[in-house]
């Protein structure tokens, strides 16, 4: 089954409210002893079974660059940006965000329950796309089912733009 857009881009995905189950990433970014270091992009989306894309949950960049110019790279982030990236306008109110600097970083997603009460019941896959200029990329994908019953903890492992990261869903 498809989600339209309107639904899947509508999730207020960063912040709180009133949730159905409290979503958290926690990422580590290891710092890589190279001549130039950039900090990564990072994509986070939610898919279904079929792989499609239902729901962008964070895309961090560099937000600071003058006329929106960090959305030049986005285009880096090739999974992401195939999927979805390409059709989006950022940045993206409640998904868009700064860059992080390497170490242990939270992502939380506080997602709004008439909203999630909408997806229907069934597996589900958080994929992760770490992309470093001048550097390379990763993707990890994290599964889980919907709706969640009991508090689940999903572990990733990267090569060497991730170290780790680890996927927690409370009910």
């Amino acid at each position: 089954m498809k989600i339209p857009y309107s639904i899947a881009l509508g999730l207020p995905l960063l912040g709180g409210s009133a949730m159905a189950a409290d979503m958290t990433l926690k990422i580590d970014l290891p710092r890589l002893n190279v001549a130039e270091y950039h900090r990564p992009y990072i994509a986070v989306w939610l898919e279904g079974a079929d792989q499609a894309v239902v729901a962008n949950l964070a895309v961090l960049y560099d937000v600071k660059k003058k006329d929106n110019g960090g959305t030049k790279w986005l285009k880096d982030v090739r999974q992401w940006w195939r999927k979805t990236g390409r059709d989006l306008t950022m940045p993206m109110d409640g998904v868009s965000g700064a860059t992080r600097a390497p170490g242990e970083s939270t992502l939380t997603f506080a997602t709004a329950k008439a909203t999630l009460d909408k997806l229907p019941a069934g597996a589900y896959t958080v994929v992760l796309e770490v992309a470093r200029e001048k550097g390379g990329r990763e993707l990890v994908r994290m599964p889980m089912q919907w709706p969640v019953k009991k508090a689940l903890s999903v572990p990733a492992k990267g090569k060497e733009e991730l170290r780790s990261a680890t996927l927690q869903v409370k009910p």
